[in-house]
């Protein structure tokens, strides 16, 4: 398992994280295998998006003896009513969830409190960001030290850029997979939130287990896509948890990937993106397959590779794209770490020819050259 600061949380999570969705209404003896084989693999961020107090009672036993190893997160917002799920916005209601969660999982504090499901960037403002609404109660509990952190949890693009400007978020979770490449802005707010030093958790990087149904046609919704309504496709045989991990995770700012796993098997089969080679991880062809990338934009696939000149080409792209939104002295930090840069481009254009993508890298380095000189 490799890891990655989250943010300006400094806390150091696994690539790899675990939901918790699809374990409930499962058997304690599953949930406790599933969550200590992850933790005994390395994953220590752990969503917990139900608050439903007998699925909670589960949770915490499996991870009993285990909390200095694992990131716990809470939704500011999820509730249960009559044994079923319920957003909520009552301060009383979410105040009591909360303090509940707190008794049953045993501890006293949450590494993230997540201000839960917001829709749309109107939501947000009239909301969340109200006098006494969710955020005034996420960092109260913060200031008393029930909270390490504030995040927020959308499937709306709108939000996480508001989000991302608000300064009060801290990591910001938002659907990231396949299906949503060509999501117009997507990736200028991606770049906006590493600016700002956000932590990217990618939920649904499966589009909620769609992209496994294998020369299935789907209705790839806006909840699946991140608000990007497509037609429908037929999904090809080569998609697999590993490609979609390794994607997610070559996108600017994202932190973690956290699939749902519902069994060992599942589980398994997402921790073998930690062992998994360089030909496995290869995403290119999907997004070729399924023609949701847009031409000349690079998607840090490093399909160009080997790079004559030794370029990382993929990572110093990454870093370009996060400078166009602010050239801050931390990101020219980031450039000047690499041994070879965009300056030692000999322009042979080997890399051109790779590309599935039609990106004109020479220029683009020329482009870095120029930003970062």
């Amino acid at each position: 398992m490799k890891y990655r600061t989250l943010g300006r949380t400094g806390l150091k999570i696994s690539e790899v994280s675990i939901g918790t969705e699809w374990l409930e209404k499962k058997s304690p003896e599953l949930i406790t295998s599933v969550i200590r084989k992850a933790i005994e693999n390395g994953v220590n961020y752990f969503d917990i998006i139900f608050n439903f107090e007998e699925h909670l009672t589960k949770v915490s036993k499996a991870i009993e003896g285990y909390r200095d190893k694992v990131v716990l997160v809470h939704h500011l917002g999820s509730s249960e009513y009559k044994g079923k799920y319920k957003k909520n916005r009552s301060i009383k209601s979410c105040t009591n969830t909360f303090e509940k969660y707190l008794e049953i999982m045993n501890t006293d504090y949450v590494d993230i409190l997540h201000v839960h499901f917001v829709l749309g960037p109107t939501n947000f403002e009239e909301k969340i960001l109200k006098p006494n609404g969710p955020l005034d109660l996420a960092l109260k509990f913060k200031a008393e030290g029930k909270a390490k952190f504030i995040g927020i949890s959308t499937h709306s693009l709108g939000v996480v850029e508001a989000a991302a400007k608000n300064g009060n978020f801290d990591v910001i979770m938002y659907q990231i997979n396949l299906t949503n490449n060509a999501l117009p802005n997507r990736n200028e707010v991606l770049a906006l939130c590493a600016q700002e030093n956000i932590g990217v958790v990618a939920m649904k990087p499966y589009a909620g287990g769609i992209l496994f149904r294998k020369n299935a046609k789907v209705n790839l919704g806006g909840y699946r896509t991140g608000g990007m309504g497509l037609e429908k496709k037929t999904i090809p045989e080569k998609v697999t948890p590993t490609k979609c991990l390794h994607y997610i995770l070559s996108q600017v700012g994202v932190t973690t990937a956290v699939p749902g796993v519902a069994s060992i098997e599942e589980l398994d089969a997402t921790l073998a993106y930690c062992t998994a080679t360089e030909e496995e991880k290869d995403y290119s062809l999907i997004l070729k397959e399924f023609d949701e990338y847009i031409t000349g934009e690079c998607v840090y696939c490093n399909h160009c590779q080997p790079c004559p000149a030794d370029i990382d080409i993929g990572r110093v792209f990454k870093v370009f794209d996060q400078a166009k939104i602010e050239l801050t002295e931390e990101i020219k930090a980031k450039y000047n770490e690499f041994e070879v840069n965009a300056s030692d481009c000999t322009e042979c254009g080997e890399c051109e020819e790779r590309c599935p993508f039609d990106v004109e890298v020479i220029n683009k380095m020329a482009e870095t050259v120029k930003l970062f000189q």
